[in-house]
């Protein structure tokens, strides 16, 4: 009988896995080709971002984890771009961080460094993303 109520909290329209969500928006910048990045939310993967010629701009609703406040993330991609000599590079790019209560937030997705590092931010509040520069390990596996 100890269950009988989690088990009636679906149908009651109440998510026992889940506590809130924000969006994250990637645009494809001018100088790039194509990119492919994963969004990885507490060690999970919470989505796949794909652009291209005909996709400059995604959104993706991303859902957090019932009981925290702040959620690691770690983002991880291959980037093509087209150089100054108008030959095609290929950078692998990812960091990590933390998103400080990210419920209800818009975080733009961008990289910086010459395409080298890969991050989230929120435009209105700095603060609700801590960022650490660098390559995660969370990004080992390569994008098929």
């Amino acid at each position: 009988m100890k269950w009988l109520p989690i088990l009636l909290l679906p149908a009651l329209g109440i998510s026992s896995a889940f506590a809130g969500e924000f969006t994250v928006t990637d645009d494809r910048a001018a100088s790039e080709i194509s990119e492919t990045s994963r969004l990885y939310i507490d060690g999970n993967l919470a989505a796949t971002f794909r652009l291209g010629p005909d996709v400059s701009t995604l959104t993706k609703r991303i859902q957090t984890p019932l009981g925290r406040l702040n959620h690691d993330y770690a983002l991880c991609g291959e980037i093509t771009i087209v150089n100054d000599d108008g030959k095609r590079e290929i950078h692998q790019v990812s960091s990590e961080g933390i998103l400080h209560n990210p419920d209800g937030r818009s975080f733009e997705a961008l990289g910086a460094e010459d395409f080298t590092d890969f991050f989230l931010r929120d435009p209105r509040d700095p603060t609700a993303v801590e960022h650490h520069p660098g390559h995660t390990s969370v990004c080992a596996a390569p994008i098929t």
